[in-house]
């Protein structure tokens, strides 16, 4: 079943731009905090590891290619899971993003107790961390294709290139109308905010960032699951 047209929903733009905020937390903790891991970005994970398997010195395989191979395993059960539900946002979908935001929390606690977290630029993480990179794989795969069946235009929540790419293609410069930017300019600023936030967490605690994008995660699952009743 292709994804449906885009929802013209407000509120689920409005939620999808929050859960962007979020996805930029949780890749500042994998990438900095456990050994260079986007565990929400598969673009820069595919990226390392060309790099990486042509001898670039320093950096990880092993991390990127679990976290992507999680990724696609959650974006799969998800996808599975929500292909029979009803367009827009339904039970299935609450369930989904809550689930997420438990995960995430979970994993926040774990990352908490690993030792030897952060790890060294270039060092070999513990086994603990790539269990924990991989399950965020997991968790953001799943976050990943629930936001694409409400097909929020431009926000998918995972990755703004598309976005970018719509922002400036669109725009008046190159002959079009320039609609949609507002939407565009936000989930670009968002993730990079949540990704400054994350970052600036890491200096306190490792698990803050992922307690944060949990939090947040559960909120929107109880705020849509709100909205569409």
């Amino acid at each position: 079943m292709p994804p449906e047209a885009p929802t013209r929903a407000p509120w689920h733009l409005a939620l999808m731009l929050a859960l962007t905020f979020s996805t930029g937390i949780v890749d500042a903790v994998g990438y900095l905090g456990l050994d260079r891991v986007f565990t929400a970005n598969m673009t820069g994970n595919v990226v390392i590891l060309g790099m990486a398997l042509t001898g670039s010195e320093d950096l990880p395989i092993l991390g990127p290619v679990l976290a992507l191979l999680g990724f696609l395993a959650g974006a799969a059960v998800v996808g599975r899971v929500l292909r029979r539900a009803a367009k827009g946002w339904t039970t299935a979908s609450t369930v989904v993003f809550a689930v997420v935001g438990v995960a995430l929390g979970a994993l926040a606690a774990v990352v908490a107790a690993l030792p030897g977290v952060p790890v060294e630029a270039g060092s070999t993480p513990p086994a603990a961390a790539l269990v924990v990179t991989t399950a965020l794989g997991v968790v953001m795969g799943g976050q990943a294709a629930a936001a694409r069946r409400l097909a929020v235009k431009d926000v998918t929540t995972v990755v703004v290139t598309s976005t970018l790419t719509g922002l400036a293609a669109d725009s008046r410069l190159a002959g079009g109308d320039g609609a949609g930017w507002r939407r565009r300019v936000g989930a670009v600023a968002l993730i990079l905010a949540g990704a400054a936030v994350g970052a600036a967490l890491l200096r306190w605690h490792v698990g803050a960032g992922l307690a944060l994008a949990g939090l947040i995660t559960v909120v929107v699952a109880g705020l849509g699951h709100r909205k569409a009743r």
